[in-house]
């Protein structure tokens, strides 16, 4: 039998900020049973910190939406030829496509093609987005690496291996979490109601729904002179357009402050945030949330008329909680789309701090869902998927 490379090259194709953080996490574990190993592709300052060659930008890879991935689509079209074009050349033990699906996953159809090995790391949200997408995700990669644990068994109806390698944020939190202590790091008192406000982690996002989150958090400041509000900014463009929104905010103005989100939730009694990755980020950190969200009208109108989306709930602890079976009844309130108004998310947020009892309940269940997310699986989340991809570097039997 042929020994495994003492040298292999593996390539990593990650698409933005959170991509760039597991591809680092993946390095590292890689390193651990491949010391001589050769990491090539598109990563960010994270991965190359740790001896990536990233052949191209990760910037030019960071594009949401359907109206903005048509906008740059001539520039990723570019990119994905030279891409592709580089990787055939060097044919890598196993190349590693890490989430942004619409441009990894016809990168890894090509190799595969080409009879090279791929993974795809971060399954789509084939559970809320055309089922019928695992078959085809199957064509583009070898295996998939899902981090929740509803998602394998929809590939296996489809024929594809999926292996569920557990979450990397739930290593990320305790189960009891330090809210004195976060408290304390951001200088907030310890005997006031704190309440957290994430209306984004990008510009376009504050740009379309910032407004909303800042005024429901001053009608909620309004009703509660006693509260504190803690805003983190994710980066300096967005620090400066909240600046301007906080602006002449009445009373106690808001602590305002350069990231530190998750010092911001285990501080917060309560988060008012945008869907997406970071209610997952505030589930694992035991915090009640009221979560909204709009997307740009066009991507809204195409997702309507396409028929695209397969669930009636948007919120990750909401879908986990389904997943997992804790019934169909939303486990926190979510204001989508035209619901997502100034107006509805105080009546909820308000709602759910005068109620200590229905807090109770939600922090019980995402304790339950933080222990699904690591699935009784020993070790972390990176190691788990260095295990997975190390099949694809270690030579196959004939």
């Amino acid at each position: 039998m042929t020994a495994v490379p003492a040298s292999p090259t593996i390539a990593l194709v990650a698409g933005e900020d959170s991509g760039d953080q597991l591809g680092a996490d993946l390095i590292d574990a890689l390193r651990i049973r491949y010391p001589g190993a050769r990491f090539v592709g598109i990563g960010g300052r994270r991965m190359v910190a740790r001896g990536f060659d990233s052949w191209f930008d990760i910037r030019e890879l960071s594009v949401m939406g359907f109206a903005e991935v048509v906008k740059h689509l001539p520039r990723l079209l570019r990119l994905r030829k030279a891409l592709v074009g580089r990787l055939l050349a060097e044919r890598p033990d196993v190349t590693i496509g890490i989430d942004a699906p619409d441009f990894n996953l016809s990168v890894e159809k090509r190799l595969k093609a080409a009879g090279l090995r791929t993974v795809h790391y971060v399954s789509p949200s084939v559970w809320a987005w055309r089922e019928k997408r695992a078959e085809k995700i199957g064509q583009s990669a070898d295996r998939v690496l899902c981090l929740f644990p509803m998602e394998p068994p929809i590939y296996a109806r489809h024929g594809v291996d999926a292996r569920f390698v557990g979450h990397p944020l739930a290593d990320t939190f305790p189960m009891v979490s330090d809210r004195a202590g976060a408290r304390d790091a951001l200088g907030l008192p310890h005997d006031a109601p704190v309440l957290a406000v994430l209306p984004g982690s990008r510009p376009s996002e504050i740009e379309r729904i910032g407004a909303i989150f800042i005024e429901a958090a001053r009608q909620v400041a309004g009703a509660m002179p006693a509260l504190r509000i803690v805003v983190p900014a994710a980066n300096e463009r967005v620090h400066a357009r909240l600046a301007q929104l906080l602006a002449g905010f009445p009373g106690t103005p808001p602590l305002l402050t350069d990231g530190h989100s998750h010092e911001a939730m285990l501080a917060a009694d309560m988060v008012l945030l945008a869907s997406g990755t970071a209610t997952l980020e505030a589930m694992l950190a035991k915090r009640p949330m009221v979560v909204g969200y709009r997307v740009s009208p066009t991507s809204y109108r195409i997702a309507k008329a396409m028929r695209m989306l397969k669930t009636d709930v948007y919120s990750l602890p909401n879908i986990l909680a389904r997943a997992c079976g804790l019934g169909r009844k939303l486990l926190v309130p979510e204001f989508m789309q035209d619901a997502c108004t100034a107006d509805n998310l105080a009546a909820a947020t308000l709602a759910m701090l005068g109620d200590s009892e229905r807090r109770g309940g939600i922090v019980a269940a995402f304790e339950f869902l933080h222990q699904a997310l690591r699935g009784g699986l020993e070790g972390k989340a990176a190691d788990h998927a260095a295990e997975a991809i190390a099949d694809f570097v270690a030579p196959h039997a004939p």
